[in-house]
């Protein structure tokens, strides 16, 4: 899938250069496209600057809350919740275990740790399985809750406005919550639905119950604050959980007497290894992405649809982020070449780009998830995996289009 939208990115620029050549008389467009090649390789080389320090920081951290054994304290927690909503786990099967180990390393950013756990979790649930070839409700909502971006802190998201010179990297911390939140709760609720799954149980009405009461109480604050207030206690709640989670790594590893400098050192090697891999992937996508824009036919797509977002009444600011939300579910470095791209065309502050960073924090690449994990173990019949994932996704984008305009105006 990824080889033929990769493609189709380059046929289509080449169709609308060749369009404006021919009928509009624009001999320069080749000009730009070769130009937008140049530019986006070096802005590749840019970003992976930054992209080694990041991760290379990120993944020590990380590696010492590994060691404190605080994944697994997280695992433990959720435990309860997860055999309630998978009543078809047996009480203590190793899934339940893993299951919770993937959604607490994904809940920190650990998508390195969170792949392998999340691969090991789907073995375990397939050996409950009395078709190899059908996914079981089990299966169904461990990967649709994957599906719907569970990650809390969005380094990442951080990084790449950083890279790009935004004033305040954390900006999007609470829209993103917000709207990660949302795609999760919708992803629950309809594989809920379709698995007649009793959410009225007491523990899941605890779990979903404190959830609400969290967020409820953020609403209410945000509601009583001036935009720009909201602004400012986004940026504040995304440095202070971001450096208060890494002292309390910190003081978790000293606490379990773990060797905290020589456990980061091993994770930040850890974190080079990965992002000297992902250059290749920026350079690729970035640059097809930037010969999309640079021949006309991404604008020309994104016009159409702000004439019908406009004749509808609406405002049309939210449409220049859409290219990110409408790859993201097939893939996520297409959706972050996007995400990338607008920032550069419209500012890293933009409206624009503020919405597509939203998106890209919470949404997930759903397709690849579902290849990845059924085709580990064979699945072949998804039944309701793909309907719900994608509901999920949707969800996550609305919701990322309704925060920012409430809280960014």
């Amino acid at each position: 899938m990824l080889n033929g939208l990769w493609l189709a990115f380059f046929l289509i620029a080449a169709l609308a250069a060749l369009y404006q050549w021919l009928f509009l008389g624009d001999a320069e467009v080749f000009a730009r496209l070769v130009a937008s090649l140049f530019d986006m390789a070096e802005l590749s080389v840019s970003l992976m600057i930054l992209l080694f320090g990041t991760l290379t920081l990120w993944l020590g951290f990380l590696r010492i809350a590994e060691a404190a054994g605080l994944i697994e304290l997280l695992g433990r927690l959720l435990t309860p919740l997860f055999r309630r909503l998978m009543p078809g786990v047996p009480a203590g099967h190793p899934a339940l275990g893993l299951i919770t180990l993937n959604f607490a390393a994904n809940g920190l950013g650990l998508d390195n740790a969170a792949t392998p756990i999340g691969l090991r979790a789907m073995h375990a649930l397939q050996s409950l399985n009395p078709d190899p070839k059908t996914a079981t409700n089990a299966q169904i909502l461990f990967l649709v809750l994957n599906a719907s971006s569970l990650t809390v802190l969005p380094v990442t998201i951080f990084m790449y406005r950083a890279q790009q010179g935004a004033a305040d990297p954390t900006l999007v911390f609470l829209p993103i919550l917000l709207a990660t939140s949302a795609s999760s709760l919708v992803g629950l609720l309809s594989v809920a639905v379709m698995q007649r799954l009793r959410l009225h149980d007491p523990v899941v009405l605890a779990w979903l119950g404190g959830v609400a009461v969290i967020l409820g109480g953020f609403m209410a604050i945000l509601a009583s604050l001036s935009t720009v207030a909201i602004a400012a206690v986004s940026s504040l709640l995304g440095n202070l959980a971001l450096f208060g989670i890494i002292i309390a790594f910190l003081l978790a590893g000293a606490w379990k007497r773990v060797a905290v400098y020589e456990c980061f050192v091993e994770g930040a090697k850890e974190g080079f290894e990965i992002s000297r891999n992902l250059l290749p992937y920026l350079v690729a996508m970035l640059c097809a992405i930037g010969v999309l824009r640079a021949s006309g036919a991404l604008d020309a797509g994104l016009e159409i649809i702000r004439w019908l977002v406009l004749n509808a009444g609406l405002d049309g600011r939210f449409v220049d982020a859409l290219p990110t939300a409408l790859v993201k579910p097939f893939s996520g470095s297409a959706a972050r070449a996007m995400l990338i791209e607008t920032m550069q065309t419209h500012g890293v502050d933009s409206f624009p780009a503020l919405v597509a960073a939203t998106v890209q924090g919470s949404t997930e690449t759903t397709f690849y998830v579902l290849a990845v994990y059924f085709g580990a173990v064979g699945v072949q019949r998804a039944r309701h995996t793909v309907g719900c994932a994608l509901l999920a996704d949707l969800a996550g984008v609305v919701a990322a289009i309704a925060v920012c305009y409430w809280i960014f105006g």
